[in-house]
Parts: C-alpha cells; sequence; structure tokens
C-alpha cells in the first residue's frame, strides 16, 4: 500500500491548546458564579467539539447538573468570546509537529487538517502557527453534519482531497479520532502526549502509537514508503 494523503486531527495532536481553552472556559464559570476548575481537568473535557466542552465545563457544579438550553446557549456565547480573543496565546506547535508537516510534504502527500474544534477559530490558529500553507483541505466541527467520532469528517475530506479511505493515513490523539477513521476504513496513528478525554491511547484501537508528528511521518515511510499520489 502507498499513502497519498494524510489527515491530522489539531488539538492534542498538532496544537497543546489546552492552556486557552481553559482560560476561556474558566473565564465563563465565573460568569455563571462557578469557581475555576483545574486545567487538567478540563483537557479531559476537550475532543468532541465546543458545545460539549462547555456542556461538561457547565455541568461540574454543586448539584452535577447539565445547563438547561438557554443557559448552555449563554455559556456558548461566552464561551466563544473570550476564546476568540485569546486564541493562540497560550498554545504550542508540539515538538516534531513541524518537522512531520516538512517531512509529510516532502513525501509528495496530500495534507488536510480533520477536527472537531470550529472553523471560526481553527482558521486563525493555523494562521497564527504559521502551518496553514501545509493543507491543501480543513474540515472542521461545523464542516460536516457530524463530528468525529462519526467518520463523516474523514470522508468529507478524502472526497475533496479525491483520495480513497484506504489510501488515507489519519493521525490523532484520541478514542474520537480512532473510531472515525476505523469506521472511515483509514489506517490510523495515536500520538500519546494529547488529551483523549483522560483515557490512556493504549487502548485505542490504532494501527500504532507514535511518539510525534515526525515519528509518523518515519513511520509511514518505513511502513508504506509514502511517495506516490493517486
Amino acid at each position: 500500500m502507498v499513502f497519498s494523503a494524510v489527515m491530522l486531527d489539531l488539538d492534542g495532536t498538532l496544537l497543546d491548546t489546552i492552556p486557552d481553552l481553559a482560560h476561556a472556559a474558566n473565564a465563563m464559570r465565573a460568569e455563571f458564579g462557578l469557581p475555576a476548575l483545574p486545567q487538567d481537568l478540563i483537557a479531559t473535557y476537550v475532543g468532541k467539539g465546543t458545545e460539549n466542552l462547555v456542556l461538561r465545563t457547565l455541568s461540574n457544579n454543586p448539584a452535577g447538573t447539565p445547563p438547561d438550553a438557554a443557559a448552555l446557549q449563554r455559556g456558548l456565547a461566552v464561551f466563544g468570546g473570550c476564546y476568540a480573543r485569546i486564541n493562540g496565546d497560550q498554545a504550542a506547535l508540539y515538538p516534531g509537529a513541524l518537522e512531520g508537516l516538512q517531512a509529510f510534504k516532502g513525501a509528495g502527500l496530500d495534507m488536510a487538517v480533520v477536527t472537531n474544534k470550529p472553523t471560526e477559530f481553527t482558521l486563525p490558529l493555523l494562521q497564527r502557527f504559521d502551518i496553514a500553507h501545509y493543507f491543501s483541505h480543513v474540515v472542521c466541527g461545523d464542516t460536516c453534519a457530524r463530528k468525529k467520532p462519526d467518520p463523516m469528517p474523514f470522508l468529507h475530506a478524502c472526497a475533496l482531497m479525491g483520495v480513497a479511505p484506504g489510501r488515507a493515513l489519519a493521525i490523532g490523539d484520541s478514542l474520537n479520532d480512532a473510531q472515525a477513521a476505523r469506521a472511515a476504513g483509514m489506517t490510523v496513528l495515536a500520538v500519546p502526549y494529547g488529551y483523549n478525554e483522560g483515557l490512556d491511547v493504549r487502548t485505542l484501537a490504532v494501527d500504532d502509537i507514535v511518539t510525534s508528528i515526525a515519528d509518523a511521518a518515519r513511520w509511514a515511510a518505513r511502513h508504506h514508503n509514502p511517495i506516490q499520489n493517486t
């Protein structure tokens, strides 16, 4: 098999965005009169999209009750406004991420970001860290009708890139990525440093665990020699 495309998750895979996400989540909690939560705990709420992050963050209250529809919408507005102002301020590329992108590009592979993060937050991050030019397509949490762990975002990316899922490599950090890529019929690698809702990545049904995106590029070269395109 020869890979012709690589699809990468964003939060927890390419970029460590938890400091900014936690800041915005705790600013939102303050608006509701709730105390701040530890950053490590908020990290376990990340992965299924902004609405899920806000829902779980607000559900951590003395009564243990989820917010009603009005409170959820208010929370989303407060969180979104704060996060938009600080998006990327404390985020950082993971070690090996840039090297890996350069290696995949040098091998002639088409690349896409497939994330559950909304477009309004994703595109500025890619631009801010000067990595947008590596990707021919960006599929976000509001691009398709369903988010990961549904395979729809990966299948949509495959269609955009004109590649069969069996010729695509997915790289992520969570159960959402693993389930979605596997259901789409893709080879999938996991990095161990992301969020994965607090779970050990060794429990994931993936083809392998790699230490970084650079290591993923080496894995692809070693296992499937990613040179040709479709």
